[in-house]
């Protein structure tokens, strides 16, 4: 049971529909926000991978030394998850999800200043912690402007941007550096974020019946049968005690930690990883590294597409979020495995491309399913699993710097391809369709 903080809630009655009135579509505003916020949170991750040749040279730090400065913003950035969520569900994603832009792109602009060891750990930490509220804030303000059969289609979107970032961003960076040195990629990137930052709450309400751009034809259709509630001035904490006792629980943020594993590999080492295991330049580097990005987007948006469809035409029910999810990170493990086996440059951007192109399956399963199991507490239940994610996944860039440092990159990228097998094994225990005891499936404010 949720723990009460105030008043009662109220609820609304659902006025009848209007046909003669054409519905408004805002609510893809919102999603091409949450792509827009996701791009800026992978863009200022993806520097550091870039730069890093360049870090190592000037400031003669070692690869386990950048896969620390990396572990430290995936542990801050793990170690916040939960008060997050707990945030975005007391005040709202509209006032949580900008500040944390404006707080994580001044610690990217910042980044530029570091010279030494501890410089750069304490800014990594505040960069993580800055970042930790945008999936959790995104996700929960998904639950609430969309109806279950769009959440797909609009978690893809919002996914795009993790992929799009390192697409554009790393060829951006590399020529960003090569022309003016890489200090010029933090200052210049951080400073793109805080107009973003402004621009979202300036245009998105944390509910869609706050919207003047948002009509009532639309506010049925986001509610698609289900009750019309105000949002509530009775505040609830979400009921841990329960969803801790539930396996799928665990099982959801075990399968983001074996997904992120994989990520984070990527997102911390693919640069340095063709530069030294196959000999691209750095101009050839920079555009390689994005094409396997490029199908991680692809990915995301052929299973949004997907499950959207087969929920939409009941085909099946929200269970199959599950089955995509481990069929995708199965595939992951198989291009993986490829990817390791493969000399030549082509024959392993390719197996790459497969791999990340799986992954994203899994990637908007992920953050559908929490919405589907969490309910009114979607903001805390993506907060944990972001959370388990980001605890195991943030260990793979020490842990991967230094099988490639002892035993070289063949065996790192089989390391990586594990994971992939395990998360398949959890997405076993996820059931969508059945969401977590204590989480009513009510849309607040639609």
């Amino acid at each position: 049971m949720g723990v009460p903080i105030d008043v009662k809630p109220s609820v609304v009655e659902a006025a009848p529909s209007v046909p003669s009135v054409k519905r408004t579509n805002y609510r893809w505003m919102l999603a091409v926000f949450a792509m827009l916020m996701i791009f800026m949170n992978y863009v200022d991750r993806v520097n550091l991978a870039v730069a890093a040749p360049s870090i190592m040279k000037e400031l003669h730090f070692t690869k386990v030394q950048l896969g620390f400065f990396q572990t430290v913003f995936f542990l801050s950035y793990a170690l916040f998850q939960i008060p997050s969520g707990t945030l975005v569900e007391f005040f709202g994603h509209r006032r949580v999800v900008p500040i944390s832009l404006v707080w994580w792109s001044l610690f990217t602009s910042m980044t530029a200043t570091c010279r030494s060891f501890g410089t750069w750990v304490v800014v990594r930490a505040l960069f993580g912690i800055g970042e930790s509220p945008a999936y959790p804030g995104l996700n929960s303000a998904i639950f609430h402007w969309f109806p279950k059969r769009e959440r797909g289609r609009a978690v893809g979107i919002m996914l795009l941007g993790s992929k799009i970032g390192p697409v554009c961003g790393i060829p951006a960076a590399t020529m960003l550096m090569i022309h003016f040195g890489w200090r010029s990629v933090f200052w210049i990137f951080g400073g793109i974020g805080f107009f973003i930052a402004i621009a979202y709450y300036l245009m998105i309400r944390t509910y869609p019946h706050e919207s003047r751009f948002v009509n009532q034809a639309e506010l049925e259709h986001i509610a698609d049968g289900r009750p019309l509630a105000a949002p509530a001035d009775k505040k609830t904490l979400a009921p841990w005690s329960q969803f801790l006792r539930s396996v799928q629980f665990w099982c959801i943020g075990g399968q983001l930690g074996t997904a992120n594993f994989v990520q984070y590999v990527f997102i911390a080492w693919l640069p340095v990883y063709l530069l030294e295991a196959h000999h691209f330049s750095l101009k050839a580097m920079g555009f390689a590294a994005a094409i396997p990005e490029f199908a991680f987007a692809v990915g995301v948006i052929i299973c949004g597409l997907a499950t959207d469809y087969v929920i939409g035409r009941k085909l099946a029910d929200s269970k199959a979020r599950a089955w995509f999810g481990g069929i995708g990170q199965l595939f992951c493990c198989f291009g993986l495995y490829l990817t390791a086996m493969s000399d030549g440059k082509a024959p392993t951007i390719f197996w790459l491309s497969v791999a990340l192109a799986s992954l994203g399956f899994s990637m908007n399963s992920t953050w559908t399913s929490a919405s589907d199991l969490g309910g009114k507490f979607s903001g805390s239940v993506s907060a944990w699993t972001n959370f388990m994610g980001n605890l195991i996944g943030g260990m793979a860039p020490m842990v991967v710097a230094w099988v490639a440092t002892s035993y070289g990159w063949k065996a790192a990228i089989m390391v990586t391809a594990v994971a992939g097998l395990v998360g398949a094994t959890c997405w076993a225990f996820v059931r969508p369709h059945r969401p977590l005891k204590g989480s009513e499936q009510t849309v607040a404010g639609a």
